[in-house]
């Protein structure tokens, strides 16, 4: 559900050695008339632009394929230096030449799902119908609907065969559904930080963010492109999100009760630092996302459900591997949520590795860099035959 986390703002000059180089993102237009996406909801969308990048090269065979599944508010620009902004890649760390996800031995892909606003067609593109942003007539999506259209563009590409989904948070459900739906084109699934289903909790956090943007008088009905944006409620609805984000030993180490000033103002300001933090937090939020994806995005995490059978059903051939992840200090999407991952793959006789890793920066932890996560996914990727 996260992108951004401690220390993750990433720059082209924080950008790890051995990188992909400069990259651009590219456009795959498919659902056209009268070949429209069925979706969930039981509308219809087209035509869909999907933003995707990719990095290496795909073999002769076409069997080195990695689909890169991003987080909540992350977008197809995974690794290297963009063209345009000079911003580096959300995983640049994990991926590029001789890294977790080898660019030397894998093709990667990484594509912006429908119902963002980082270059697929969401709430804010406009509709072909009316010429006007989608607004709230864009219908709701389901992470299963995410995965059709990717499916789209694997096809387009001429892969019959991903040789690893790999994402955490919002990409891990979106690697778990790619599974549930389509486990004769998956050699095996990485599940990061994330869940089979969103529990109460999950619902509650997202829907107290839901009810900010929406209580911002600027938010019109959904309806304030070309006007004030409701910045105000997305910014309070990212701030709340934050504190799921980090764990309290983070917080403590980073902030503790430390003041802006020495003394306190005795005023209804950000006295302490950790305030003035999330306060950043979200006014830089606000400059990248649109207030209507943020509504359309979690609510599509909370209709996600592949738990019991829905992930393995019975009398499917399901010839794949898991790795599984977790992080202990992780209590948005606690390990014991990870584990029932497992327990289902046990039920179902496939074969998984369950891996829990003991970090204090909470659940954006696998978008810190980290040297445990990052052997855990190049061993595995490295035991699988290309």
């Amino acid at each position: 559900m996260a992108l951004a986390g401690p220390v993750l703002e990433t720059t082209a000059d924080s950008m790890t050695p051995r990188s992909v180089g400069t990259v651009e993102t590219k456009e795959f237009v498919f659902a056209e008339h009268p070949h429209e996406l069925k979706l969930d909801c039981g509308k219809s969308l087209g035509p869909i632009t999907l933003a995707y990048e990719t990095y290496g090269q795909l073999n002769e065979a076409r069997t080195n394929a990695v689909l890169v599944e991003h987080a909540f508010s992350g977008d197809a620009h995974a690794a290297g230096i963009h063209k345009e902004d000079g911003r580096a890649g959300w995983w640049d760390f994990m991926i590029g030449p001789k890294k977790a996800i080898d660019t030397d031995k894998y093709f990667v892909i990484c594509a912006n799902v429908i119902g963002g606003c980082k270059g697929s067609t969401g709430p804010s593109s406009i509709n072909p119908k009316t010429g006007k942003p989608y607004a709230l007539d864009f219908p709701l999506v389901t992470i299963p609907d995410m995965v059709r259209a990717q499916k789209q563009l694997i096809d387009h590409l001429g892969i019959s065969k991903l040789l690893t989904v790999i994402g955490g948070s919002m990409g891990g459900m979106k690697a778990l559904q790619w599974g549930a739906l389509y486990p004769e084109m998956v050699r095996s699934i990485i599940p990061i930080a994330t869940t089979l289903k969103h529990f109460p909790q999950q619902i509650a956090f997202d829907e107290v963010g839901r009810q900010a943007v929406m209580a911002d008088p600027a938010w019109n009905g959904g309806h304030y492109y070309g006007q004030a944006k409701p910045e105000k409620g997305l910014a309070v609805a990212r701030m709340i999100g934050h504190i799921t984000y980090m764990s309290d030993q983070a917080m403590e180490e980073k902030f503790s009760r430390r003041m802006k000033d020495e003394k306190m103002g005795f005023k209804f300001s950000a006295d302490f630092e950790v305030e003035g933090y999330l306060k950043s937090r979200g006014e830089n939020f606000v400059k990248r996302f649109d207030a209507n994806s943020y509504l359309y995005l979690t609510k599509a995490m909370d209709y996600f459900d592949v738990s019991g059978e829905k992930l393995l059903p019975k009398g499917k051939d399901l010839d794949f591997k898991f790795l599984v992840i977790a992080f202990k200090s992780d209590w948005l999407y606690p390990s014991y949520q990870s584990q029932e991952i497992i327990r289902q793959c046990r039920l179902r006789h496939v074969e998984a590795t369950y891996c829990e890793i003991n970090s204090r920066w909470g659940h954006d932890a696998f978008l810190v860099d980290n040297p445990e996560q990052e052997h855990l996914v190049k061993h595995f990727l490295g035991r699988l035959k290309r």
